[in-house]
């Protein structure tokens, strides 16, 4: 998930309405890993720590090029979700990182992050450098409230490796940072840049004379011809309804604008009942359910049982973010054409077509009680140069929030490419929720609402009153007010 894929990517979720498009255009674009919330909400993970002296004797000199004062000889600790991106590419960077400062590392790759981590984090012994994410992801806001996060600031405003004229933050896509905020702090570096929305087989759409749909009546029509032909419609990863919130969420957003983006992100009393744009976009989803066009036993599989049942061709639509094509290498026919489509439109909608969901996903955290701490931010630092980036693209097929950040020479497989020529069509036409990286708590409640509508348990009138009751609840934390989608 995440990464985000439910357990073997990374999921991420939203962003900013107007992502660095240009930059993104200029250097096309967008694929990623986003990490995925995981299905229940810790209540509480990690245990105190605000305090920044984590390490003792790792600190070294400080000097231009080394800035934090990395110690050579140090190790460094650091774990990292291995899931549809794999770890190949963390170790190629640790190797790197040893070569150029004499630094060795001891490498964990995992899915198991809640299950490996938190009785570190509950021991005030975590890792040096983590990519949290997954279906077990720990939490970004829990760990946030628990203060066991390093603010990423003094890494952001250190020199950049490439150009030590400027600053980290002055070379990442405007708002890829977004997600990683926590009243007003970065405490989480989203590294990959991420589209979501719909997945269908080139192959399969050629062979049935189907063209990939600009509106939800062509949407349903394709289902319903499938139908017919003994093939689901629309598949999604049932166990972890985190998917299917994907098109639901995509509907409200393309229907009624960004400001229905932001009525939800920032605790409208109206952000799903009595919003017009909320109640089209879950009616237009149960459609796909009372029709009976979801591919069948769709809502009893996990994110890989469903994947693998649409790359042999049982349904023809799949939601889901890009590193659906690193997730499923394994199970994905050579001839299949994997292509990704923006989610159809609504009658009457606001954004146009082409609109889609875009921004970072695969959080990479740097623990407030890291031991070496002068070591992580060094390494972070190194994480947003042209060479580790690149490294980055060769191992895992997408691209990182660096500007420019990865050499030409590297070729991107059809899906992936696929995402980048439908980056370039958006321009400025993306749009990002940030309430899953601020709100884990209230992420869940609407993603079990969804699980239930799926399941024809609840009916549209109830879901949008689960989902308002779930925004009222957030809305009285009166940490709340902190964050805010301008």
């Amino acid at each position: 998930m995440g990464s985000t894929s439910a357990e073997n990517h990374g999921s991420g979720t939203t962003g900013t309405s107007g992502v660095g498009r240009r930059d993104l255009i200029k250097r096309s674009a967008a694929l990623g890993l986003i990490s995925v919330p995981a299905m229940s909400f810790l209540s509480a993970c990690a245990s105190g720590g605000g305090d920044d002296s984590g390490g003792n004797n790792t600190q070294g000199k400080t000097s231009k090029s080394n800035p934090f004062g990395a110690q050579k000889g140090s190790k460094l600790d650091v774990v990292v979700f291995k899931g549809g991106y794999g770890d190949d590419y963390a170790k190629a960077w640790e190797a790197d990182f040893g070569k150029k400062l004499g630094i060795t590392s001891t490498h964990t790759g995992t899915q198991e992050i809640t299950g490996k981590l938190q009785p570190r984090f509950n021991a005030g012994n975590p890792p040096d450098i983590v990519d949290d994410s997954g279906a077990q992801q720990i939490k970004i806001d829990v760990l946030y409230k628990n203060g066991a996060l390093l603010d990423l600031g003094e890494v952001l405003d250190a020199p950049a490796v490439d150009d030590p004229s400027k600053k980290v933050r002055d070379l990442l896509i405007p708002g890829t940072l977004d997600p990683g905020i926590q009243e007003g702090k970065v405490v989480a570096l989203n590294y990959i840049y991420t589209v979501w929305g719909l997945w269908y087989s080139g192959k399969l759409f050629k062979e049935k004379g189907w063209t990939p749909p600009k509106t939800w009546d062509d949407f349903l029509a394709i289902c319903q011809d499938a139908k017919k032909q003994g093939i689901g419609g629309l598949a999604h990863q049932g166990k972890y309804p985190y998917y299917i919130n994907v098109a639901i969420m995509d509907l409200i957003a393309k229907k009624g604008g960004i400001d229905a983006v932001k009525a939800i992100d920032n605790l409208d009393p109206k952000a799903f009942v009595g919003s017009d744009a909320a109640q089209a976009g879950v009616e237009a989803i149960y459609e796909v359910v009372e029709k009976g066009l979801l591919m069948p036993g769709t809502n009893g599989l996990t994110h890989t049982e469903s994947q693998t049942r649409w790359n042999q061709y049982k349904a023809a639509f799949i939601t889901c973010g890009s590193w659906l094509e690193n997730e499923q290498l394994k199970q994905t026919p050579a001839d299949f054409d994997m292509k990704f489509l923006p989610m159809p439109l609504l009658a009457g909608s606001k954004m146009p077509f082409e609109a889609i969901r875009a921004g970072s996903g695969e959080p990479f955290i740097i623990p407030a009680k890291a031991k070496n701490l002068p070591g992580a931010k060094e390494f972070m630092r190194h994480m947003l140069s042209k060479d580790w980036s690149t490294l980055f693209a060769k191992e895992a097929n997408s691209l990182t929030i660096l500007k420019d950040g990865v050499d030409p020479s590297v070729k991107l497989r059809p899906g992936t490419q696929s995402t980048v020529e439908a980056s370039k069509a958006a321009g400025s036409n993306t749009f990002r929720y940030l309430y899953p990286d601020w709100y884990s708590e209230m992420d869940t409640a609407l993603q079990n609402a969804s699980n239930e509508l799926m399941a024809k348990r609840i009916q549209p009138k109830e879901w949008l009153k689960r989902c308002q009751a779930a925004v009222d609840k957030q809305a009285k934390d009166p940490a709340s007010k902190k964050n805010h989608h301008d």
